[in-house]
């Protein structure tokens, strides 16, 4: 069999981070993604973040946000730019795109503007803060959200400053949720023979991730505060922990796992104390269980206690991100794989998560400015006159 999204086509005016990165699960799961970018500025922003970057209009920042893609460069807001969008609008199952809140309106990129193009299409928008309310025109990016909505605030120590996720944890997450749902709204378009506009926001997809924390706070006025050592707000011990050559995450979520943290350490005095008897207790004592642990997972290394603990209970090693992409369970997944690129051999990526079948999903390079311009036009009827025209003309 094929790829689950063979046969899907989706237009993507998207940029940099958000809809890139939800748009390119599409892709490695077989949907035709055609990003339409703006030669006059080189197209994607992403092409041109340093450090690495890879020729002409490209970036090892673009790769990786981008592959199994094809890009067409075209003047959106010329007559004969819109014409070309539109046909493709017409063959085309959904357009996706992350801009300011205000601009696919101005584009014309909404149901209400293409739908006479073809019913069934869908309009996936993702924005800083929606397409109404009062910052519909308001830039935004994924750390202001981390500031805003309490993501900065329970990050880091107690007694330190709010700290951001080392990562855009906000716009990989609003893209991927920008991208279910568009796929649902065009199984349903697909059924009805109507399509719809989907709303994503930065903001909002932060907000609904703080989660439990906030329905805490909602019906309980419960406020979760920072925790010390990364620490589970309630269960406890569920935190870093130092070993004798760097930290560990141990989390005893249930009461079984402490029972096994007490047998496989030897340390059956930690239990028999009234202060750490249950959840409750060991909450109530959290900084004095801290101290106590400390002192016993001193006494090995990482390595020692992951052997130690293996399986069974939750326990990792703390790594930086190369001994992370280095560790050798990583190559036990499969999780990387390498493409060739004219501008470097071999370029190594990270593979997606989803397995079909068992396998990795194959990945091919992110496209050059523009590379399938001129076959994305044929396949709809246009000469290569009529496209050296239009070049002429810098419509493409």
């Amino acid at each position: 069999m094929g790829l689950p999204l063979e046969g899907v086509r989706i237009l993507a005016v998207e940029h940099y981070g958000a809809g890139p990165f939800g748009s390119m699960h599409l892709a490695d799961l077989g949907a035709d993604i055609i990003k339409i970018e703006n030669k006059s500025v080189g197209g994607d922003s992403a092409r041109h973040v340093a450090p690495y970057l890879l020729g002409e209009n490209d970036s090892q920042f673009f790769q990786s946000m981008n592959r199994n893609k094809r890009s067409m460069t075209l003047d959106l807001k010329s007559p004969e730019g819109r014409n070309i969008f539109e046909k493709l609008v017409a063959i085309a199952d959904g357009v996706t795109s992350n801009l300011r809140g205000d601009q696919p309106e101005k584009l014309k990129l909404t149901y209400k503007d293409l739908s006479k193009f073809n019913k069934k299409i869908v309009c996936a928008h993702i924005s800083a803060y929606g397409r109404s309310g009062p910052r519909v025109n308001w830039p935004g990016y994924d750390y202001l959200m981390q500031g805003e909505t309490g993501f900065m605030y329970l990050t880091g120590e107690p007694d330190g400053p709010p700290s951001r996720m080392g990562l855009s944890i906000v716009d990989w997450t609003t893209g991927l949720t920008n991208m279910l749902g568009l796929v649902s709204s065009i199984l349903s378009a697909k059924e009805t023979g109507v399509g719809r506009d989907i709303d994503v926001s930065l903001f909002d997809t932060a907000l609904f991730q703080t989660s439990y924390t906030s329905i805490w706070y909602l019906n309980e006025s419960h406020k979760t505060e920072r925790t010390p050592r990364s620490a589970h707000p309630v269960l406890v011990p569920s935190q870093l922990f130092k070993a004798k050559d760097g930290w560990l995450y141990v989390m005893a979520m249930t009461e079984k796992f402490w029972k096994i943290i007490i047998d496989k350490t030897g340390s059956q005095k930690i239990s028999e104390d009234p202060k750490f008897l249950d959840f409750k207790s060991r909450l109530e004592n959290r900084d004095e269980l801290t101290e106590v642990l400390d002192r016993v997972f001193q006494e090995k290394t990482v390595s020692e206690w992951m052997e130690i603990f293996a399986g069974k209970i939750p326990i990792g090693p703390v790594y930086d991100l190369d001994q992370a992409l280095d560790n050798p369970f990583v190559k036990d997944r499969g999780m990387i794989q390498s493409f060739s690129h004219p501008d470097k051999e071999k370029l190594r990526t990270l593979s997606n998560p989803i397995l079909v079948d068992g396998d990795r999903l194959p990945v091919r390079r992110a496209p050059k400015l523009g590379e399938h311009s001129d076959e994305i036009l044929e396949d709809i009827g246009y000469s290569k006159q009529e496209i050296e025209l239009l070049k002429k003309n810098k419509i493409i």
